[in-house]
């Protein structure tokens, strides 16, 4: 029997799926800090800007539950690859826009493909241990801070150039990574590839397995709280993410190369929460506490980021946001994974990405009319209120 904090090693296939989310990521973390600075070319105002990341997440909200039933029937990789595809034309279109219709209809392009994180999802849930699944969602999210780290930074360079530059730059990156996907991404979905449905894993391989497992059996009438809980809290982040380059410009004076700087570090951070902070963080606390701490936590960054004039206050406040979404989002996902069956498991966190697309709706709308009608912090201090909200009702759970 295994200690109770010893690590099992990370399981065939999953260096494979990381490295392409991660590839994946870093053409999306390329266009994320610039796109509402490039839109300004185009005489967008702040509720517009919101209005274009919500299109974006609109078609994900339609098509995320349809690519996570795809995949339970024809598997994973097939799913992934043409996400990664619709990437690459989505983020091409972005770049040649000459007015703004062409770049809503870049984002929705974008939108209906963006099946690549939730579908990844599914396949660790496929090779992961219950014991070891918030951990390797936890790595699987330190992808994000890779995107975050690596893409801002090509970003920023490419942009020194020529505005457009870091769209085509990301374009080619999401359609480079479905070429090598082609060919190296494994295939996890054993009904889909006629294999029978037992895990890679062997259950029962001690007591942290057993106990991981009935919670997860017992989490499952708690589904409708999770779906709200995802919800209104990345209500509240999407909100930050779509506002803050116009916030740091606003209270800082920010321009592209220092929001893209910026963004930079908060990637480097993320990456070292997800990848280091959340198995020890599941093991004290469970997957439900870990959710709450980490809500707790983005709520506190929220009302600092809202009272910020100057650095030495903003260090604090994206500290406290980046750890607190770093150990939330692993945790949640880990527990909605736990409550599918080994057929449904695309089909539920697909339900989830459903939810999260609707929040990427709604957060960019209201974190956009906040800061346009209400005022440049408003956005935070609603953001910190749905939080606390969440971490309310997870202490049901």
């Amino acid at each position: 029997m295994r200690s109770r904090g010893e690590r099992r090693p990370l399981p065939p296939g999953f260096g494979t799926i990381w490295t392409t989310v991660a590839v994946d990521l870093i053409g999306f973390g390329v266009v994320l800090p610039l796109l509402p600075l490039y839109a300004e070319r185009f005489h967008a105002s702040a509720a517009t800007i919101g209005a274009l990341f919500a299109s974006f997440s609109l078609a994900q909200l339609v098509f995320a539950p349809l690519w996570g039933r795809v995949s339970d029937r024809v598997g994973r990789k097939p799913v992934l690859i043409l996400s990664l595809v619709g990437t690459a034309v989505g983020t091409l279109l972005t770049g040649l826009a000459g007015a703004l219709p062409l770049l809503f209809a870049g984002r929705i392009v974008d939108g209906m493909s963006g099946a690549s994180v939730s579908v990844a999802h599914a396949a660790v849930a496929d090779v992961a241990p219950p014991a070891e699944r918030a951990r390797l969602f936890g790595l699987l999210g330190a992808a994000f801070g890779v995107g975050f780290v690596a893409g801002p930074a090509i970003g920023a360079l490419a942009a020194l150039v020529d505005a457009r530059l870091p769209f085509f730059v990301a374009a080619a990156i999401a359609g480079i990574n479905a070429l090598v996907a082609l060919r190296r991404l494994p295939e996890t979905n054993r009904r889909s590839a006629g294999v029978a449905a037992t895990p890679p894993w062997t259950p029962q391989t001690g007591l942290e397995d057993e106990v991981v497992v009935e919670s997860s059996r017992a989490v499952v009438r708690h589904v409708p709280t999770l779906l709200v809980v995802a919800f209104v809290s990345l209500v509240a982040f999407s909100a930050f993410e779509v506002t803050f380059p116009l916030f740091g410009h606003a209270r800082l004076g920010f321009k592209l190369t220092s929001t893209a700087g910026l963004f930079v570090a908060i990637g480097l951070l993320l990456a070292a929460v997800q990848s280091s902070l959340v198995h020890p963080a599941v093991r004290r606390f469970g997957e439900a506490g870990t959710l709450r701490f980490g809500l707790i936590v983005n709520g506190v960054g929220m009302l600092l980021l809202a009272a910020v004039h100057s650095w030495w206050l903003l260090v604090p406040a994206l500290v406290a946001l980046v750890v607190g979404q770093g150990l939330a989002m692993p945790a949640l996902t880990a527990t909605f994974a736990g409550s599918a069956g080994a057929k449904r498991t695309g089909g539920v966190l697909g339900v989830q990405q459903s939810a999260n697309g609707l929040a990427r709706v709604i957060g960019p709308l209201v974190g956009g009319f906040l800061f346009e009608h209400v005022g440049v912090a408003a956005p935070y201090v609603a953001g910190a209120v749905f939080m606390a909200v969440c971490a309310a009702l997870v202490t049901k759970i």
